[in-house]
């Protein structure tokens, strides 16, 4: 299993005594966010309740030290915008079984019928919420799947809490696509909620803390009793760590990730199996055993990290650029394209190489120029491509900047030279390679695969009420989301998510009702969720009508089908369906017998009494088929 994730905490965390202020503009997920002066009393208002009590700031920022290397590895993965992590500390404060009044449990809150629908697993024996590479998966593949609808992630942010139904009734306009918007006192509060999060966390996370942990793949270990023994530490250690385990004995129906703490008695066993782990996947590949020995002497410090949401990786001593690209599992024409640099240049121990193409903006929007500092380097510092820097500077590529010059770094700079905006104020990133579901031009992502790219100039605000005419749709599965309480300095609040209930409008047949079209020609910009608000039906409907993958966009000039089978608006009474029994496999999970036959858990579970997710193998259950 590719985890094996390490975080480092060594230096004590000292709370300042003013608190971090809200910026007028602030960057999020690609956006630049411009923030009133309403909003901004607001957010900053919760930034000060969020900071006031030193010690229960630094509980916080420990355990985001702990976990946000592991969060940040699968958001790569998952090619999520990374500034989502600022959310589980506003769900969960990262507390592994924090349970909401709503009953939503675990780091990032997902209600039981939402985390099954998400792959997650939730029984007697295991409840994967509580498990941090799961869940934090899932709540990737959740906020992905409502960033389909809108093709914006703010809009994707507020949909986590209300559902996606509920953020289509909420939201007045569609704002696909943009890379401005306005926060005012009319914002969706969960929305200025994370904004507070987010500024008050971002500098204070960064670096190492006191605590590392692994994780390790659960594949070969029948039980934590077992592994702790192995590790020479107690059960009850593994199991403070795992409360995603309801007991010590682990499943073997898929690979788990297991963590565990990393210390001078678990470091040889880690070391050790990691070595076996690097072996056997370097002796498949045929790969020297010098591959293995540098795999391994990796587990000693944090050797990968995140920069401008590109995966880096640490040069050891002694390495060379083969060596790099022999460990973190890539072609040596590939590390040396992602890196900008040649097959003669020598790594320098410690300094961060690439592992995936470069972005082609940073994070800041400029950059002074400091003695003895080449383009190179600050390409490699702010992970944006070097040939973007040139580009957007007017510059050769053998330029040398002089020391104080102020480099643009997300956009081409003016012919005056001015440095424009402070880098302060505007942040800016690459939008193109993380997901733009709306149709616009074709273009190539990060990874060489087409996208589609939608990029509207005009600023949008993000709205907090419903809109003067709601778009009617169909739900998806509702948010199984719900923010827990955690503990602060002032009475503890208690926020319960909102239930999405949008109703349905009756949909559309081959000839279509009322006179609308029978299909849709998708234009240059245009959205799923905003072609169903234009003709008043379900975004839902669209992508079933369609067979849509969720992980997929639509492109100008695909033909979308308006109208579903004739047979839907002529469907047979719940009472004549045919009933029939379905007896329950080894492999089989509600989740899976429901998918078979297109039904929900919910239903599966009202037909046979059940007040769980548990079956047993040889179990009848009965299936109303439609």
């Amino acid at each position: 299993m590719k985890y094996l994730v390490l975080a480092f905490f060594a230096l004590p965390f000292s709370a300042t005594s003013q608190p971090p202020q809200v910026p007028h503009k602030l960057q999020f997920a690609g956006m630049t966010l411009t923030i009133r002066d309403d909003a901004r009393r607001e957010i900053q208002q919760d930034v000060d309740a969020l900071t006031r009590s030193p010690k229960h700031f630094k509980i916080k920022v420990e355990r985001a030290r702990t976990y946000f290397p592991i969060i940040e590895q699968v958001f790569a993965e998952e090619r999520l915008p990374d500034d989502f992590k600022y959310l589980v500390l506003q769900e969960s404060a990262l507390i592994p079984d924090a349970v909401s009044v709503s009953q939503a449990v675990g780091f990032w809150q997902f209600k039981d019928f939402t985390a099954v629908e998400m792959g997650l697993r939730v029984d007697r024996h295991v409840d994967e919420r509580m498990n941090i590479v799961s869940s934090t998966r899932a709540a990737a593949r959740y906020i992905k799947k409502n960033n389909f609808y809108f093709n914006n992630w703010l809009h994707a942010l507020q949909a986590y809490q209300m559902g996606a139904g509920g953020a289509m009734k909420a939201i007045k306009d569609d704002k696909a696509g943009a890379k401005h918007m306005e926060i005012t006192s009319r914002t969706y509060w969960y929305v200025k909620k994370y904004l507070a999060h987010k500024i008050a966390f971002a500098d204070a996370v960064e670096g190492p803390g006191e605590l590392m942990v692994a994780t390790l793949p659960s594949n070969g270990h029948n039980s934590l009793g077992e592994l702790a023994k192995a590790m020479s530490v107690t059960e009850d250690e593994l199991l403070s760590y795992n409360k995603w385990l309801r007991r010590s004995a682990i499943p073997d129906d898929k690979d788990y990730a297991i963590l565990v703490p990393v210390n001078d008695l678990t470091k040889d066993y880690l070391v050790t199996v990691h070595a076996a782990t690097a072996g056997d996947a370097a002796r498949a590949a045929g790969k020297s055993s010098a591959s293995v020995q540098v795999a391994t002497a990796s587990v000693h410090k944090t050797s990968r990290t995140s920069i401008n949401g590109v995966a880096a990786i640490a040069a050891n001593p002694g390495e060379d650029g083969a060596a790099i690209a022999d460990r973190a599992g890539i072609s040596l024409s590939h590390f040396l394209r992602y890196n900008d640099i040649g097959i003669n240049h020598k790594p320098a121990p410690g300094a961060y190489y690439f592992v995936g193409k470069k972005r082609a903006r940073a994070g800041n929007a400029y950059h002074k120029v400091s003695e003895g500092e080449n383009l190179w380097r600050i390409s490699q510092q702010y992970g944006v491509q070097l040939k973007k820097i040139l580009r957007f500077n007017r510059l050769k590529a053998n330029s040398r900047p002089e020391p104080g010059t102020v480099l643009s770094l997300s956009g081409r700079k003016p012919k005056d030279g001015g440095p424009g905006i402070p880098a302060r104020d505007v942040l800016e990133v690459d939008t193109n390679s993380l997901f733009a579901w709306s149709a616009g031009p074709e273009s190539t992502s990060a990874s060489g695969e087409p996208s589609t790219v939608n990029e509207p100039e005009e600023a949008g605000e993000m709205p907090a009420t419903e809109a003067s005419q709601p778009f009617a749709g169909k739900p998806d599965p509702k948010p199984g989301t719900g923010t827990a309480t955690v503990e602060t300095n002032t009475d503890t609040v208690v926020e319960e998510k909102a239930e999405d209930a949008v109703n349905k409008l009756p949909a559309t047949t081959d000839e279509g009702i009322n006179g609308l079209p029978a299909q849709h020609e998708v234009l240059a910009g245009e959205t799923l969720y905003g072609i169903a608000r234009q003709h008043n039906i379900a975004v839902m409907d669209i992508v079933r009508w369609n067979e849509l993958d969720l992980n997929d966009g639509i492109k100008p000039g695909q033909i979308l089908k308006l109208a579903g089978a004739k047979e839907e608006t002529d469907a047979v009474p719940d009472d004549t369906l045919a009933e029939i029994v379905h007896e329950v496999e080894a492999t089989d999970t509600l989740y899976s017998v429901a998918r078979k036959y297109d039904v929900t858990i919910k239903e599966l579970m009202e037909w046979n009494n059940k007040s769980d997710f548990t079956i047993h193998v040889g179990e009848k259950l009965k299936v109303l088929q439609r």
